[in-house]
């Protein structure tokens, strides 16, 4: 169990600064990739020949030109590439962390095998198994077999007693390995949340410039209004992507949790209904 928890604090020290790099990070990509690479002069009409301080960028993007669209969406849009970047990062790290905390096999083939260890006694066996397995199930499992194993032996308690100390060894367990499994959870599920949010407003911002620039112009200019709305919508729709990926993420991410935390529930109800059944009211194996 003390090995366990080493590697837990391991990994808890580990995340601890991944997520505030991970923003930062992925902030100063997102301005990197606005201003060098949708920003590149060659996205945009090229300036009159006899223009000197002509910037490029000020010029109507190229037909078709998606780079140059998306940089004419103003300056939200290095936000709301971060929002995209960061939750493109955190998938795949969480993909990574439970990946790893199912284990080397099939987590239901692992439960069924447990609980067929335990029908036969087999618990030295079944602990063996855990360790072949690894992963969260496996850790919270191999926890509750050997406070099982222990408390096979253990004279000075009654039964109830013993069934209660494996049930709090699982809980301890799955309160150890639980948090780990939910982390960054929090990050995700508030970029789906501010996602569209920040889309709309560089849609709005570009609205309000779209129309004052049509207010002041001596003529009203359909063009020049048409390419400040479709510019103005590239933030909407890079929000709206980048909400829709995370809500997708974060509902797989909270189901798989789910069904390891069910796995979890399932071996420990298994191995104290087993060991209930195995042992008289004193806490002596029965014959």
């Amino acid at each position: 169990m003390e090995s366990t928890e080493v590697k837990l604090d391991s990994k808890r020290s580990m995340q601890t600064w991944f997520s505030p790099v991970v923003i930062v990070l992925t902030i100063l990509l997102g301005f990197f990739i606005y201003k060098f690479i949708l920003g590149d002069p060659s996205h945009f009409e090229p300036c009159p020949p006899n223009v000197t301080d002509c910037d490029p960028t000020s010029n109507h993007p190229l037909p078709g030109d998606y780079f140059g669209i998306v940089y004419k969406g103003g300056v939200i849009i290095p936000l709301a590439i971060a929002l995209l970047l960061m939750i493109i990062v955190f998938s795949i790290e969480r993909l990574i962390f439970l990946s790893m905390s199912k284990g080397k096999g099939s987590v239901d083939v692992f439960v069924k095998k447990i609980q067929l260890m335990l029908n036969e006694n087999r618990i030295k066996e079944a602990i063996a198994l855990c360790d072949v397995q690894r992963g969260s199930v496996a850790n919270v499992t191999k926890a509750a077999l050997e406070k099982y194993h222990e408390m096979s032996s253990e004279k000075t308690l009654d039964r109830e007693q013993k069934i209660v100390a494996i049930q709090k060894e699982i809980e301890e367990a799955t309160t150890l390995e639980l948090p780990m499994m939910e982390k960054n959870l929090v990050i995700i599920a508030t970029i789906v949340s501010i996602g569209t949010l920040v889309g709309l407003i560089g849609t709005v911002l570009g609205m309000i410039k779209a129309f004052s620039a049509l207010a002041t112009a001596g003529s009203p200019d359909a063009v020049a209004l048409a390419n400040g709305i479709s510019e103005a919508l590239v933030n909407t729709a890079l929000g709206i992507t980048t909400s829709t990926i995370a809500t997708v993420a974060y509902n797989y991410f909270t189901s798989t949790i789910d069904g390891m935390t069910y796995s979890i529930d399932e071996c420990g109800f298994s191995i104290v209904q087993t060991f209930a059944s195995r042992h008289n009211t004193d806490g002596a194996p029965r014959a």
